[in-house]
């Protein structure tokens, strides 16, 4: 399998940014505990346009998610 095209852009700290830019401290928490929350959001084509998948129950679990680790 072909490896994943790098996205021109990142989320970070609230912002999309050029991935090239988007850095952390070598020291960060996330570096050296593996601290962080994820959701993976599917979108897919469809005859009427592209859908996202379960939106709602998705980005309920990623707020819930930050919540706790908040």
């Amino acid at each position: 399998m072909p490896p994943m095209p790098k996205s021109e852009k990142i989320w970070f700290n609230g912002d999309l940014v050029p991935w090239d830019e988007a850095q952390i401290h070598v020291l960060s928490h996330v570096v050296h505990y593996g601290s962080s929350v994820f959701e993976g959001i599917r979108c897919y084509n469809t005859a009427k346009g592209p859908a996202v998948f379960r939106l709602k129950e998705h980005t309920d679990r990623l707020f819930d998610s930050a919540k706790i680790y908040r």
